[in-house]
């Protein structure tokens, strides 16, 4: 449908502000998506971030830190979804003995069987994209490739 349609709007400034509105509508829409999935797991999307860094890391240890620069979202609050997920039991955070403020935090074989679950509904999220072609996809990754600079 097209965004005219879905946000009952007939006309935009300019072409530019359209494009913007259209990636934030988009957004919500992806987001509202993967929600109804997480839900039914007991995780929100941002904590799915996170286990999916750890076990790109696993057995390594990773901290705080490297968890926020490699997240999606880097204006949540790593600490307190790396505190959920610890009381979820999804994850292991271990204080380092040299310096109590940082933490070696690792992905729990819970965390780990969680992720191999939701990997077997990746097709379901992939199917939202099933309207355009491989070369489509692949000249829109390029220009939001771009469009970051």
């Amino acid at each position: 449908m097209k965004l005219e349609e879905e946000i009952k709007q007939r006309k935009f400034k300019t072409d530019y502000q359209k494009l913007a509105v259209n990636i934030m509508f988009t957004h919500g829409w992806l987001i509202t998506f993967q929600k109804k999935i997480f839900d039914k797991y007991g995780i929100t999307g941002t904590q799915y971030n996170i286990l999916r860094i750890l076990r790109g890391q696993h057995p390594e240890s990773v901290s705080v830190n490297t968890l926020r620069e490699r997240m999606l979202d880097k204006m949540s609050d790593t600490s307190r979804l790396v505190e959920r997920l610890r009381l979820k039991k999804l994850l292991i955070r271990n204080i380092c003995q040299n310096d109590r403020r940082k933490s070696d935090i690792n992905i729990t074989e819970k965390g780990l069987q969680l992720l191999k679950e939701l990997d077997t509904i990746d097709s379901e999220f992939e199917n939202l994209f099933n309207t355009l072609s491989l070369s489509e996809v692949e000249t829109l990754n390029n220009l939001l490739d771009k469009m970051r600079g």
